[in-house]
């Protein structure tokens, strides 16, 4: 037999916090060299021209202008073309 009680179920153990994703700066706004555009994860928003996408897919402003958003079709891995957003700053 065991010398141990049965152990309880662990009831506050997923008290994380969030993770802070989303769109920080929207269409029109100005943005500076470097400043987070969108935090994501997996490439659901694809970096156009004047951006950089980071290890963790985050979108960085490559220059200083102003944020668009656009949709742009993108070819899947299988072949199909589906419409993803495109984010560019001009």
């Amino acid at each position: 037999m065991s010398h141990v009680k049965a152990g309880g179920t662990a009831k506050n153990i997923h008290n994380n916090a969030g993770q802070r994703l989303g769109v920080k700066l929207f269409g029109g706004e100005k943005v500076k060299v470097g400043q987070i555009i969108v935090r994501q994860v997996g490439a659901t928003k694809r970096g156009g021209e004047g951006t950089k996408m980071a290890a963790n897919y985050s979108i960085h402003a490559a220059k200083d202008g102003i944020v668009n958003f656009s949709q742009r079709k993108v070819r899947t891995f299988t072949g199909k073309s589906v419409f993803r957003t495109e984010v560019t700053v001009k």
